[in-house]
C-alpha cells in the first residue's frame, strides 16, 4: 500500500476521532437542565465525596515522601531550609493536581465506563432513545459537571493534606519548628500556584468523566465489551491528565 496513503488515512481517522470527542462533549455540557440537578447532586457525591479518603491518602504520603526527598537533597547543597516552600509549591502546582487527577481516574472512570456499558449492553439505553430521551442529557451532563465542579474541591483539600503530611515529618524526623514550617510554607505561596491548581483540577475532572462515558456509550456487547470499556476509560483519563498537564503548564507558567 502507498505509506502516503496510508499516512493519510490514519491522521484522517485520527481527526474525525478528536472532533468526534469534542462534539460528545460540548453536547454533553450544555445539555445541563434544572430537571437534571437532583441527579447532579447524586453525581457529585459519588465522584467527589466517595474519592476524598484515596485523594487525601494519597496526597499525605505524598507530601511526607516529599519533605524527606527534598531535605535529602538539600543536604548536598546545604539548603534544607527551602523544604517548607518546595513541598508546598510542589504540591499545589503540580503533585496535588496530577496525583488527584489520577486517583480520581483510576476509581471514577472505571465506575462510568462499566455503569454506562452495562447499560449499552442490557439495552436500557435503547430503551431511553425509545422513550424520546436523550440518553447524553441523563446520562453524560450530570457526570461531567459533577467531574468538573467536584476535582478542583479534591485537589484543594488534597493541597492542604498533603502539605500537612510534609509538615509532619518536617515536624518530627527532620528538626523543623512547627510555626517556621507553616510561616514558610505560605510565605512562598502565590494566588496563582493555587489558582492554576484548581484549573488544572477542573480540566482533569472533564477528562476523567469524558473518558468513562465516551468509552462506556461505545461499549461492546457482552461481558468483555464492558471489561474493555473499562480498560479503555482508565488509560485513556490516565495519559489525557499527564498530557494535560504538561499543555496546561506550559501555558500557566511560561
Amino acid at each position: 500500500m502507498n505509506p502516503v496513503r496510508l499516512i493519510g488515512r490514519h491522521a484522517i481517522a485520527t481527526l474525525r476521532g478528536i472532533g468526534a470527542v469534542a462534539l460528545f462533549a460540548l453536547r454533553g455540557l450544555l445539555g445541563l437542565r434544572p430537571s437534571g440537578l437532583p441527579e447532579l447532586g447524586r453525581q457529585i457525591v459519588q465522584i467527589g465525596w466517595l474519592s476524598l479518603p484515596v485523594v487525601g491518602l494519597t496526597a499525605l504520603f505524598t507530601g511526607a515522601a516529599l519533605a524527606l526527598q527534598i531535605h535529602s537533597g538539600g543536604e548536598r547543597f546545604q539548603a534544607t531550609d527551602v523544604v517548607p516552600a518546595i513541598v508546598a509549591i510542589g504540591m499545589v502546582r503540580e503533585l496535588g493536581p496530577v496525583l488527584g487527577g489520577l486517583m480520581v481516574a483510576a476509581r471514577v472512570a472505571s465506575s462510568i465506563a462499566a455503569e454506562i456499558g452495562t447499560m449499552r449492553v442490557t439495552e436500557q439505553i435503547d430503551a431511553l432513545v425509545t422513550l424520546s430521551t436523550d440518553p447524553l442529557r441523563w446520562l453524560v451532563t450530570p457526570r461531567l459537571w459533577a467531574a468538573i465542579i467536584s476535582v478542583p474541591v479534591l485537589v484543594a483539600v488534597g493541597d492542604i493534606i498533603g502539605i500537612m503530611g510534609g509538615w509532619l515529618v518536617g515536624t518530627n524526623s527532620l528538626g523543623f519548628v512547627s510555626s517556621r514550617y507553616v510561616a514558610d510554607s505560605w510565605a512562598y505561596l502565590q494566588s496563582w500556584d493555587i489558582a492554576s491548581g484548581l484549573l488544572k483540577g477542573a480540566a482533569f475532572g472533564l477528562i476523567v468523566a469524558l473518558s468513562g462515558c465516551w468509552f462506556g456509550m461505545r461499549a461492546g456487547r457482552g461481558a468483555a465489551g464492558v471489561g474493555r470499556a473499562t480498560t479503555g476509560a482508565v488509560v485513556a483519563a490516565a495519559v489525557g491528565i499527564l498530557a494535560a498537564n504538561f499543555v496546561l503548564t506550559g501555558i500557566f507558567f511560561e
